[in-house]
């Protein structure tokens, strides 16, 4: 995910800035390119969610964290987040933040009926889970090893 990102300059080029997500991709701000730091933003977590490395669902960083990490202005990532809106490519969802886009949960008419019962099976496991006394980072790591091992 790349909620959990840092800037860091490369020390190569020293006017780049570079955010790791966590084994997901990186995203890397060439201050002397000719093209737009918004389009390098757009195109490069564009082209990660194509290549599968940002998977449906996937929650990206605030406009204001995003932009701090990279060294840029709020309103150069908030554009960028709009065009790829517009792009369908990520959804966002007022407070509860911005995500990559799922036919799924973001389109449910594609897809009639399978967001209601992944809601109703989702919120069976909550409410198991905290009769167990189990919290949410546990919950999500259950999630994750069940996830992996299929």
């Amino acid at each position: 995910m790349l909620a959990g990102c840092r800037a860091f300059i490369q020390d190569d080029a020293p006017k780049r800035h570079t955010v790791s997500s966590v084994d997901t991709f990186h995203l890397t701000i060439d201050a002397d390119s000719t093209t737009a730091p918004f389009e390098q933003v757009r195109t490069q977590i564009a082209a990660a969610v194509a290549a599968g490395q940002l998977s449906a669902g996937t929650k990206l960083p605030t406009v204001r964290r995003l932009a701090t990490d990279l060294g840029l202005a709020p309103n150069t990532v908030a554009r960028a987040y709009r065009e790829l809106e517009a792009d369908a490519v990520i959804a966002t969802h007022g407070r509860r933040g911005t995500f990559v886009r799922s036919d799924v949960l973001d389109e449910p008419t594609a897809h009639p009926g399978a967001a209601d019962i992944a809601r109703a099976a989702t919120a069976d496991y909550v409410h198991t889970l905290r009769r167990l006394g189990l919290n949410s980072q546990e919950a999500t790591r259950l999630v994750e090893n069940t996830w992996n091992e299929s």
